[in-house]
């Protein structure tokens, strides 16, 4: 949630409010006649109001070209709709389906060829697909991937960039590792079965798994130092 001085101004009215956080709320609403998503950027108060703007707006459409060059990767997204920079808003397809988090808190270990099994591939291979094409997701966590018809969709690519370091692309998978172990310890090693299918699919997973262990190693010393 956001702070007092992160207040949202007067935003979208009469659409029903599905999330808010601490940079943006998100809306169902209708689009040409399909079922969509608005997500609206708050004003930050203690910003000047020029920069405030031009921050957001760099935000906005950051967001619209990460989720494009993601499908023109081969990974599923929410297809864009429309950008609005006088609202603050991105508009994309709602998509429905549960979210992987849910899955698997209602589920076990995985098993040969299960659902478990065939979603953290999807998760493998999706990722894979969008380092490959210099992008970095930012936020992989469970929450922000669904399962629509069988199909993994990642979706809020609001804190996406481009890049090509094998730095980044370990952050990113150590930022999903990090979900799995402290929401879905009881679900066994589902991170390895993200990283085998990452590694069949990636032309560049060697320099980026490397990095991931070395990513890893600081992870577990800033633990042990508190």
């Amino acid at each position: 949630m956001g702070s007092q001085h992160d207040a949202p101004e007067d935003g979208i009215r009469g659409l029903t409010l599905l999330k808010q956080g601490a940079e943006a709320r998100v809306f169902e609403t209708t689009f040409m006649g399909r079922r969509a998503v608005v997500k609206e950027r708050f004003c930050k108060k203690y910003r000047h109001p020029s920069l405030d703007t031009k921050l957001s707006q760099k935000r906005l459409y950051g967001e619209a070209r990460c989720m494009t060059k993601a499908r023109k990767l081969g990974v599923r997204t929410p297809a864009l709709f429309a950008v609005d920079a006088v609202t603050r808003s991105i508009t994309f397809e709602f998509v429905t389906g549960s979210s992987v988090k849910d899955i698997l808190l209602q589920s076990g270990f995985p098993t040969p060829g299960g659902e478990l099994e065939r979603i953290a591939a999807q998760i493998g291979v999706s990722i894979a697909r969008i380092h490959d094409g210099g992008l970095i997701h930012g936020d992989l966590t469970t929450s922000n991937m669904l399962i629509h018809s069988g199909e993994l969709v990642m979706i809020d690519f609001g804190l996406s960039y481009t890049s090509t370091f094998p730095e980044d692309k370990a952050v990113d998978l150590y930022v999903l590792e990090r979900a799995f172990l402290s929401l879905h310890s009881t679900n066994g090693d589902m991170m390895g079965l993200v990283l085998a299918a990452y590694k069949k699919a990636s032309r560049f997973w060697s320099s980026t798994l490397n990095k991931l262990a070395q990513v890893q190693m600081r992870g577990r010393k800033r633990a042990m130092l508190g």
